[in-house]
C-alpha cells in the first residue's frame, strides 16, 4: 500500500481522517491519540469489538463493514491497516477522490515524529518492556505519551496522548515499521527467528535490528542474555546491556522469584568488561539498589531491567524508577489471572512464540502449584510451517500438554500443516509430558475441563481465540446449577 498523490502530509494542523481497519489493537491507539490531539477521526472495521467502544466514547464515528458511503465528504486521508487490500470499497473510493491514501506506518511515523521517541523491539517482551518504560517516565513526571500493543492495567488503555516531550512506542518488526521513523533512545529485548514471510531470512532480520540499534542518538539499549542482542551490543558503538549476564552493564543479581512477583537487586558496571577478570558470581560494579516487581516470572524481571537500564541513562533516579516498577500492574494476556473455578487457576496468556512458551512455564513452575497444565493454539500456517520443530522442548515443566489445530484467520489453510506436527514435535522432543491434540476448538473447554483436577494452573496461550477460553470456562461456572 503507497500514498496517494498528495502535497506534504503533517499532523501540525487538525486533520479530518477516515481509519480503515479502526479496530485493532495498534489502529485503535493511534485514533485515540489523534483524537487527543485534536484531529477528527472516523473509520470502519469487520465486526465490533471492546476498542471500537472505546473510541465511540471518545466522539469516534466508527461503522461496522467497509462501504464507501462511510467515508465523510471532508477528508484530508485515509488511512489502512496492513490487513486491508486495495480493492477495499472505502480505499477505491478514497483512491477515486484522489485522496492520500497512506499505511499504518505512514500514520505511525507523522505521529512519532511530533514528540521525542523511545522505541522498544523485540521478538517478544517489547509490549511488557514499553508499557514499564513508560510508566517509569510518567513517575518521574515527564507526562509521556505512549502507543502499545497491548491493554495497560494502570491506564486502562494500549494509548495516551499527554504534553510531555516524551511519547513510547511499542516498534514492530513484523513488516519493517520499525525503520520507518526517527527514535531518539531504542531498547532491544530479544532477536529471533520470525516474520520470515517478510525478511525472508534471518540475516536480513538481524540487520534491521542493526539498523534499528545503530540510528538513534540518544540512549541504546539492548539484552545482554540474548546472543544475537548481545552480539549488535559488542558490535555498534555507545550500546548500553542488561541483564543477568556477567557482563552485562546493569545486571541483575540475587533474585528471589514466587507466584506473586520476584525481588532482584540491579547493580552496574563501572570499567572495562573482561570476561577474564569477572566471575559469574561477582560483579565488579554499583549495587543501584532492590526492585520488588509485583509480576510473577524470571522474563518480566528481564523487561524490568531493560526498562531501568533506558531511565537510568535517560537521567532518571533509581529510587523513582524502584517506585514505578513497585506498582506495575501488568498487561492484558501477560500471565493474566482470569479467575479460579473449582480449585482450578486459569491464567490467560498472549505467549505464541518457543522462547515465550518456555518462559510463561517457567513463571508456572515458580508458582508451586500441583500441576502445570499447557494450553496451547498456534497461530498462522506459514509460521506453524517453519518454525514447528521448534516447539520439541518448548514445553519442559508442563505435566499436560494440549494443542489445538492451527488459528489461521483469513488465510488458506496449507496442505499438511497442523497442530498434530508441533504435537508430534512435542513428544519427540521431551517425552515426560502428556500431551493431547484438539482438533475441533468447539470441543476444547470439554476436552480441557476433563483434564484438570483441584490444584491445576492452566495456561491458555496463544494470539488468537484462545483468549476465550477462559471467558467461557467462567461463564460455564456461574450458569452450572448451585451444588
Amino acid at each position: 500500500m503507497t500514498q496517494g498523490p498528495e502535497t506534504p502530509f503533517d499532523l501540525q494542523v487538525p486533520r479530518r481522517i477516515h481509519i480503515v481497519g479502526i479496530g485493532g489493537v495498534g489502529m485503535s491507539g493511534l485514533a485515540s491519540v489523534l483524537v487527543g490531539r485534536g484531529h477528527r477521526i472516523t473509520g470502519s472495521d469487520l465486526k465490533d469489538s471492546p476498542y471500537l467502544a472505546k473510541l465511540r466514547l471518545l466522539g469516534v464515528r466508527a461503522e461496522i463493514g467497509h462501504r464507501s458511503e462511510n467515508l465523510p465528504p471532508d477528508l484530508d486521508a485515509v488511512v489502512v491497516s496492513t490487513a486491508i487490500p486495495e480493492t477495499n470499497a472505502e480505499v477505491t473510493t478514497a483512491r477515486e477522490w484522489g485522496l492520500p491514501v497512506l499505511r499504518r506506518s505512514d500514520l505511525l511515523r507523522l505521529v512519532v515524529d511530533t514528540r521525542r521517541a523511545i522505541a522498544v523491539a523485540g521478538t517478544h517482551g517489547k509490549t511488557t518492556t514499553t508499557t514499564m518504560t513508560a510508566l517509569i517516565l510518567r513517575e518521574a513526571g515527564w507526562r509521556p505519551s505512549f502507543l502499545i500493543g497491548g491493554h495497560v492495567n494502570e491506564t486502562g488503555s494500549n494509548a495516551h496522548d499527554d504534553d510531555g516531550e516524551w511519547l513510547v512506542v511499542e516498534a514492530d518488526e513484523s513488516d519493517g515499521t520499525f525503520l520507518e521513523f526517527a527514535a531518539e533512545a531504542v531498547i532491544v529485548t530479544n532477536i529471533e527467528s520470525d516474520h520470515m514471510d517478510h525478511w525472508k531470512t534471518f540475516e536480513q532480520l538481524v540487520e534491521g535490528f542493526r539498523t534499528f540499534l545503530s540510528r538513534p542518538g540518544g540512549p541504546r539499549v539492548a539484552c545482554a542474555d540474548d546472543p544475537v542482542a548481545a552480539r549488535l551490543a559488542e558490535e555498534i558503538p555507545g550500546v548500553v546491556t542488561y541483564g543477568f549476564s556477567a557482563l552485562a552493564d546493569y545486571r541483575i543479581e540475587r533474585r528471589l522469584g514466587a507466584s506473586g512477583g520476584s525481588d532482584f537487586v540491579l547493580t552496574h558496571l563501572t570499567g572495562a568488561k573482561d570476561p577474564a577478570s569477572i566471575a559469574e558470581t561477582h560483579h565488579d560494579g554499583t549495587v543501584l539498589g532492590t526492585i520488588s516487581l509485583p509480576v510473577p516470572g524470571r522474563h518480566n524481571t528481564l523487561n524490568a531491567a531493560g526498562a531501568a537500564a533506558l531511565a537510568l541513562e535517560l537521567g532518571i533516579p533509581f529510587a523513582t524508577i524502584a517506585t514505578a516498577l513497585g506498582r506495575y500492574a501488568g498487561v492484558a494476556r501477560r500471565f493474566h489471572f482470569r479467575g479460579e473455578v473449582d480449585g482450578v487457576t486459569l491464567v490467560d496468556d498472549y505467549a505464541h512464540l518457543p522462547t515465550e512458551i518456555r518462559a510463561t512455564i517457567a513463571t508456572a513452575v515458580e508458582g508451586h502449584w500441583t500441576r502445570v497444565i499447557a494450553v496451547f493454539q498456534p497461530h498462522h500456517y506459514f509460521r506453524t510451517s517453519v518454525m514447528w520443530e521448534e516447539f520439541a522442548r518448548s514445553f519442559a515443566g508442563a505435566d499436560v500438554v494440549v494443542v489445538t489445530d492451527v488459528y489461521g484467520p483469513g488465510e488458506t489453510p496449507l496442505p499438511g500443516v497442523s497442530g498434530r506436527r508441533i504435537v508430534d514435535a512435542i513428544i519427540d522432543g521431551d517425552a515426560s509430558a502428556t500431551v493431547v491434540y484438539n482438533q475441533h476448538r468447539s470441543d476444547l473447554l470439554d476436552q480441557v475441563r476433563a483434564i484438570t483436577q483441584p490444584g491445576d494452573v492452566v495456561l491458555m496461550m496463544g494470539s488468537g481465540d484462545i483468549t476465550n477460553l477462559a471467558e467461557d470456562w467462567l461463564r460455564r461456572a456461574e450458569s452450572a446449577p448451585a451444588g
